[in-house]
């Protein structure tokens, strides 16, 4: 586990990734957790790629067999339940968490189209366990409670690896989700930053979900 500042990631992280990813990892400024085995298992992105595209998703699950455990949890159903448990002091841990986040993105760049938004939902919402397994992993336990207890039930560990076991080109890379991120703008405030998502099939797929109309600045989600 690593946050900011980090050390450059070496060429040999970058073709890892790439090669998990099944294509050219974008815009790595470095590697925020590793498998036992030392190879990255998330990685961090800079919030404005270099396209100039805003990116909110800092911390990148990019482990194969980490990102199928975790999009099995999603598969089961098992959002509502964790976002159920967000009350009390759990709420109050994720909303932390969420500010955590924001702050560690910040090391790298104001960029005004995601100002405030976090990754998975934080703070007050369950919407991709991709992103908060990645926050948790690179955060340590205790810091993102959503993303812990994720991991916790998820068939992947960072303790045992598992990395010949899921070879990139089985995996299916999945951006925090949906895969439509509503931003607001001054003059747009239902802009749509849209995210390719890899598919073993095609890796240039678009997905595009529907999404709740943010409400006006200031208001309640």
């Amino acid at each position: 586990m690593t946050r900011p500042p980090f050390e450059a990631p070496a060429e040999s992280d970058i073709a890892e990734v790439s090669r998990q990813l099944g294509r050219p990892a974008r815009d790595v400024v470095g590697i925020a957790a590793r498998c036992v085995c030392g190879a990255p298992t998330v990685v961090s992105t800079r919030p404005r790629l270099a396209d100039g595209t805003p990116f909110p998703t800092f911390y990148y699950l990019t482990h194969p067999a980490a990102t199928a455990a975790v999009s099995t949890l999603e598969a089961e159903g098992r959002m509502p339940a964790l976002a159920a448990l967000l009350e009390g002091d759990v709420a109050s841990a994720y909303r932390a968490a969420h500010e955590q986040y924001l702050a560690d993105r910040a090391h790298y760049g104001d960029v005004p189209e995601i100002d405030g938004i976090s990754a998975g939902g934080m703070p007050d919402r369950v919407k991709c366990l991709h992103a908060l397994v990645g926050h948790a992993l690179a955060a340590g336990p205790g810091v993102n409670p959503i993303g812990d207890l994720a991991l916790a039930e998820s068939s992947w560990s960072p303790d045992v690896c598992q990395c010949a076991a899921a070879p990139a080109d089985e995996a299916v890379e999945t951006p925090d989700a949906p895969a439509v991120i509503p931003v607001e703008t001054p003059d747009a405030p239902a802009v749509m930053l849209v995210e390719p998502v890899e598919t073993p099939d095609a890796p240039a797929v678009m997905l595009v979900e529907p999404v709740e109309t943010p409400t006006p600045s200031g208001a309640a989600p």
